[in-house]
């Protein structure tokens, strides 16, 4: 990104403050980025461990499938899930509050005696497929706000920043060549008027 200037003193002020800006606005950005690249390995690692826990769960229930298939599907439905948003350095992030599950009833002298058992079953590995995508969700949000970041820090670091001191340094160069022919100029001007008044 090339940085448009002029050859002058105004255009040299601008330059001086959009430098400082970017210079004292660079230490904060870099806070936010390594803040995120926390928060980032912090989901990603929950995330995980509730997959492990929901893989560990349905492994264990696994003897227990052939049951399944006589379970009525209609019996447990998810109806809500309850999400609060907080902001981490600055993303908004989802917290889940609640799940609500919506159980119909059924009769316990005619229906399996293990029905209870396998609702409770069912709503424990729901809760933590749920909590385990929220917690993927949470990642990916704060990795794109993660690359945005670091995208800016590059920006600043490696093209603005530099970018406007070569400018500022090309101006304050002109400006003293400026000055320097000037007043070169006017010497000249002297001695040429001098030695029309010896004459």
């Amino acid at each position: 990104m090339a940085i448009r200037f002029q050859f002058n003193k105004t255009s040299l002020n601008d330059l001086d403050k959009n430098l400082k800006v970017r210079q004292k606005a660079l230490p904060t950005i870099k806070n936010k980025e390594s803040a995120l690249r926390v928060e980032v390995k912090k989901a990603k690692a929950d995330a995980e461990r509730l997959n492990q826990l929901l893989n560990a769960d349905i492994e264990k229930y696994n003897e227990m499938s052939r049951l399944f298939n006589e379970f009525e599907a209609s019996l447990l439905t998810v109806e809500d899930v309850d999400l609060a948003f907080v902001k981490i350095a600055g993303v908004r992030i989802p917290v889940l509050k609640n799940i609500r599950f919506h159980e119909d009833e059924f009769n316990l002298f005619y229906g399996p005696f293990w029905y209870a058992e396998g609702i409770q079953i069912l709503k424990n590995l729901a809760s933590l497929g749920i909590e385990s995508e929220v917690y993927m969700y949470k990642m990916r949000l704060l990795d794109a706000s993660r690359k945005k970041t670091t995208q800016k820090v590059n920006l600043y670091e490696k093209v603005q920043i530099p970018g406007y001191i070569e400018a500022i340094r090309k101006i304050k160069r002109f400006l003293e060549d400026e000055e320097n022919l000037s007043k070169s100029a006017q010497k000249i001007v002297k001695q040429r008027q001098a030695e029309e008044a010896a004459q």
